[in-house]
């Protein structure tokens, strides 16, 4: 028997330990939720809300318990775990909305008969979760797909596990009399490859742009699989004019430092003035940064961010920041790690980069690239210079800079004045390029978790003739 353990990346302690589901299990997985699929893709709409309702109100009475579990497998503070799970009790109410708006069945009368638009489930979704919101991001798939009338079946990620399996308790609990509707695998890379090379209508991914366009390859001869991808960015933020620098300064620590720099949506690239609003605006960033509290997630006072995922992320974070040292990046702030801490601890980095090449690759850490720029074309410029799509944003005070952000720009989410990180659940989620495949999550879930059947019907064949009156021969 083939384990699988997950790990507290603050102290090494194992926090989860369990069986790795291999190929032959998956397999059985996959039968298991294709037998269910009839049965509760014929249950009325209201039956499906109804079980995504007792999923939110399960969530609701563990919320403490997996918060804490999300806190001890990925090393964030408790305050943003608290939030992450209250974002997956609130997707239940924005995916049932979302379901009847953009899915929902619609009919109109016309000659002779009805137009009726209907939506109607894939089949089975194969989801793979990531480990940055290991409950949030795998949620927004997972409900609107059961809600649409799919069946699941959900491997999270190897480093977060007990998420998964938190999650798969409150499923349980709300689809009692509806067994292999949702299924829970445990496993890492050869689990993941297993389910998604079986029997699946859709694969519902979030995670990072290689891993996209592997899938987007392998799938390019299966058209009848569903593809949708939420993936990385090299996002930038353009900063160009604020009345109060520290409140800049302040949009851009969130935007490229919150959870250790390990949200897609993260700023990567700081693009500024060459003046003196410019200078003053790294230098606030910096000292902000020096500022930021870091810590494991149970320690008091509570810190604003924790370790990255593992020993080996911050390891391979650190190569990656010498490599541009290397290519002649002047170094404002080191990725240093933190004393006394386990290896899996950094500081903030902020490195200029103003006119040398960089690669464009998403450095999936607290790592921030500045470049100079002598005018607001050139800015665009810059932001527009990369195959990602994800997020990017603006600080400035002109609504004509603002304008032409959002129709030069290319990216899903634009901000202005806020975070790059900042999204609602009420909104589509999602980028273009690299970043995605023009199927959005969040709100437009519902989109790509069920197909329309457009139908012109009547009660009876009559009406047919007249079509043909006089026009036939006796």
């Amino acid at each position: 028997m083939t384990m699988l353990q997950s790990f507290d990346p603050a102290t090494g302690e194992t926090v989860w330990e369990g069986e790795i589901a291999g190929p032959q299990a998956v397999s059985a997985a996959l039968l298991r939720a294709r037998k269910a699929f009839p049965a509760w893709a014929a249950l009325p709409v209201a039956e499906r809300v109804a079980a995504a309702q007792r999923y939110k109100a399960a969530l609701e009475a563990r919320k403490d318990a997996i918060a804490q579990i999300i806190a001890r497998e990925t090393g964030k503070p408790m305050w943003e775990t608290r939030t992450e799970v209250a974002s997956m009790i609130g997707k239940v109410g924005l995916s049932i909305t979302a379901q009847a708006e953009r899915a929902g069945d619609r009919q109109s009368a016309m000659p002779f008969g009805q137009a009726v638009l209907r939506h109607r489930p894939h089949g089975v979704m194969a989801v793979l979760g990531p480990f940055n919101f290991p409950g949030h991001l795998p949620n927004g798939h997972i409900v609107p797909a059961l809600i649409a009338g799919n069946t699941v079946v959900f491997k999270p990620s190897e480093m977060t596990p007990a998420t998964g399996a938190a999650m798969a308790e409150c499923w349980a609990e709300a689809l009692a009399d509806h067994r292999h509707v949702f299924q829970c695998i445990q496993g890492a890379r050869e689990t993941g490859e297993a389910l998604v090379a079986g029997h699946i209508d859709g694969l519902l991914f979030t995670g990072s742009a290689g891993a996209g366009a592997h899938f987007r390859r392998i799938f390019a001869d299966r058209p009848d699989v569903i593809l949708a991808l939420e993936l990385g960015g090299n996002n930038p933020l353009i900063a160009w004019d604020s009345a109060d620098v520290d409140e800049a300064a302040s949009v851009v620590v969130q935007s490229g430092f919150i959870t250790t720099g390990q949200r897609c949506s993260c700023a990567r690239r700081l693009i500024v003035p060459d003046n003196a609003f410019g200078a003053a605006l790294v230098d606030a960033v910096a000292g902000l940064a020096d500022r930021i509290v870091i810590g494991a997630w149970n320690e008091t006072p509570e810190p604003w961010i924790g370790p990255l995922i593992s020993d080996a992320a911050a390891q391979a974070a650190k190569a990656r920041f010498a490599e541009l040292v290397e290519r002649g990046a002047k170094v404002i702030r080191p990725l240093n790690g933190v004393e006394g801490r386990s290896g899996a601890f950094v500081t903030p980095a902020i490195l200029d980069v103003t006119g040398i090449f960089v690669p464009d690759e998403e450095i999936f850490a607290p790592v921030l690239q500045i470049s100079r720029v002598p005018d607001f074309d050139a800015a665009i410029e810059a932001a527009n210079n990369t195959r990602f799509g994800l997020s990017a944003g603006l600080i400035s005070a002109d609504d004509a800079l603002w304008q032409r952000v959002l129709v030069e720009g290319r990216a899903g989410v634009v901000n202005r004045n806020r975070p790059t990180t900042g999204a609602a659940g009420s909104m589509p989620f999602g980028g273009l390029g690299e970043s995605g495949n023009h199927r959005p999550s969040a709100y437009y879930a519902a989109d790509y978790c069920a197909y329309p059947v457009a139908s012109f019907e009547a009660t009876d064949a009559s009406g047919n003739s007249g079509a043909l009156a006089g026009k036939l021969r006796a």
